[in-house]
């Protein structure tokens, strides 16, 4: 049996996850260029890119991007996109990255994190995000912000995309938020059954494991459009620092 992420991250995913657009990342991207402070032409690794689309965004603003995930599906969607020569594609577990390091900066969105049980197995990819980067090097790890999560939690949720049924539900269980998602074929009623867990950090644990991975914090947001992270309000808790 293998883990859920290795599952729930294939063909599907990119059905579940189509809102997420291009345009969203470049604005995005604008944003943390603004927050990272990046000489021109600097090395960035986009750890669990996904399908590319940050990548992709920070390739066009002119930097020397490297792009990591696990999922073979999804990489295949990123290479296929207008300008995928420019980033560098390499599939990988985020806990044990084939690189040297050398980066001006890392970058983990969209709450691509949280994933494993044991904080031994968070605090190795933080590690392994300091490893990454030059001393003096910024990372950004853009993750949910449980408070948030929690009270805007909507339990059921049904929609169509083109001949499938997406049928989502949602819980707050043992420290974690779970999501099932079931996919309905409308041409043959084939349902296709998926799990998404993470793992509910506050921000003070978050930050006692990134201080104990040896980086440092220098601003936490709120969003991209917030400058400052609020407890019970913001909808992100993104995290932005350097390696000493």
């Amino acid at each position: 049996m293998g883990e859920w992420y290795e599952k729930s991250f294939g063909e599907d995913y990119l059905i579940v996850y189509r809102h997420r657009d291009f345009g969203g990342a470049r604005r995005e991207v604008e944003r943390m260029i603004g927050w990272l402070g990046l000489p021109a032409k600097a090395k960035v690794l986009d750890l669990c890119c996904g399908m590319g689309r940050h990548s992709l965004a920070l390739a066009e603003a002119g930097y020397e991007v490297t792009g990591i995930d696990l999922s073979e599906a999804l990489l295949r969607e990123a290479r296929a996109q207008e300008g995928a020569e420019r980033v560098a594609w390499v599939r990988s577990d985020m806990r044990e990255l084939p690189l040297e390091g050398g980066f001006d900066a890392v970058v983990n969105l969209f709450t691509s994190f949280g994933y494993f049980e044991e904080d031994e197995e968070h605090l190795k990819v933080l590690r392994e995000i300091r490893r990454m980067l030059k001393p003096g090097g910024k990372f950004i790890i853009d993750f949910l912000n449980p408070s948030y999560v929690i009270t805007h939690l909507v339990p059921h949720s049904t929609r169509e995309d083109g001949d499938n049924l997406i049928d989502e539900k949602r819980r707050i269980e043992n420290g974690y938020v779970k999501k099932d998602i079931i996919l309905t074929s409308k041409l043959d009623g084939t349902p296709r059954q998926y799990h998404e867990r993470v793992k509910l950090y506050s921000l003070e644990k978050f930050r006692d494991l990134i201080e104990d991975a040896g980086l440092s914090i220098e601003a936490v947001h709120g969003s991209y459009d917030e400058e400052k992270y609020e407890a019970e309000t913001s909808p992100r808790m993104i995290f932005v620092g350097t390696r000493p």
